[in-house]
Formats: structure tokens, sequence, C-alpha cells
């Protein structure tokens, strides 16, 4: 273990931290910690990461949830030290205040960016239910349109259908015309021939 080096392996961390490795790295992820890569991209540890994980396990075991320490991390360099048996921590406005003052402020703050997500969540829901509204109308516009272009083909076949049956008809009335014709001339040369007995 190398106390004194400048650099220190995730491992060696591990050891000094007593965290596990996946949780220094899922730490680096949920506090957004800037853990320095080497040329390979493998993490190093100087003092300063050190020192913050050594300081995530402090808050840790003072009962702090992540939260509540990824707010005090974000915010200006809260320090909580302890201080003749009565917690303090110091802001970056140098104003001191209690342990429990602090992690009031924190709530407050987490649930100021919580109640700001959930009106952003809300108005992109709006958004969404807006839009949706829209397309709704568009998708009942296409039905219609394709409805009456539909009803558009069916009239011009019908009309089509129409038309042959009228020439069919045409067709028909020329063809009895046609037979009646043929029968009153037959019928007139039969009377022709017989009728002259």
């Amino acid at each position: 273990m190398k106390i004194n080096a400048e650099t220190y392996s995730i491992k060696e961390i591990s050891e000094l931290t007593g965290f596990q490795p996946h949780v220094i790295r899922f730490y680096e992820k949920e506090f957004q910690l800037k853990i320095p890569r080497d040329s390979g991209n493998r993490r190093y540890f100087t003092y300063k990461e050190l020192e913050e994980l050594l300081y995530i396990k402090n808050l840790q075991e003072r009962g702090l949830t992540n939260p509540q320490i990824r707010q005090v991390l974000k915010s200006p360099k809260v320090v909580l030290e302890g201080k003749s048996k009565k917690e303090v921590a110091v802001t970056g406005s140098n104003k001191v205040m209690t342990n429990s003052e602090a992690m009031n402020e924190a709530w407050i703050r987490e649930a100021i960016e919580y109640l700001k997500m959930e009106v952003i969540d809300s108005l992109s829901r709006v958004d969404n239910k807006k839009q949706i509204e829209e397309l709704s109308v568009k998708i009942d516009e296409l039905k219609l349109q394709l409805n009456n272009q539909e009803k558009d083909v069916l009239i011009c076949e019908n009309a089509k259908l129409k038309m042959k049956l009228k020439e069919k008809s045409y067709e028909v009335a020329e063809l009895k015309d046609k037979i009646r014709r043929e029968n009153a001339q037959k019928k007139s040369i039969f009377k022709s021939i017989f009728g002259a007995k």
C-alpha cells in the first residue's frame, strides 16, 4: 500500500477507504467524481480523490443518503466537522450552521430541484398532449380524405358501371329491334308467299 506515493490504483484506494472497486466506480458516476485516467484509460487516484472518497464515507457514517451527499458535494464546499460534541457545517459563505440546518438546507435544495423537474416534466407532458391531439386531428383529416377518395373512386366506378349497363341495354334494345324487324320481314315474306295463294 502506497501511503506517501502521489498516485494510487483502484485496488489501493479500495483498501484505504474500505469501498469495493465496483462501489468506487459506482460512486464516480453517482457523485460525479472527476477521477483521472492514464493513457490506457485506467483510473488512478491522487490524494484529492482519496479525500473525496473518505469524505463520502464520513457523510454516510453520519446518516446522509446518497441524494443528500450529492447535494452536499454540489454546494460550495460544505464541510461537516465535529466540534466539542456539537456538529456544525461551514458553507462557502463562511456562515456556520448546525448539521441539522445543513441537512434541512440540502433537503430544501433537493425539494426545489425535484419540483423544478416535475414542472418541466408536466410541461413536456402538456406539450406532448398537444402534439398528440394535433396528430389525432391530422389522422382524422387523413381518414376523412381517404374515405372521400374511396367514395370518389366508388362513385367513378359506379358511374362507369352504369354507363356500361346503359350501353348493354342499348345493345339489347337494338338487338330486340333488329329481331322485331327481321320477324316483321319474315311475316311479310310469308304473307306474300302464302298470302298470295
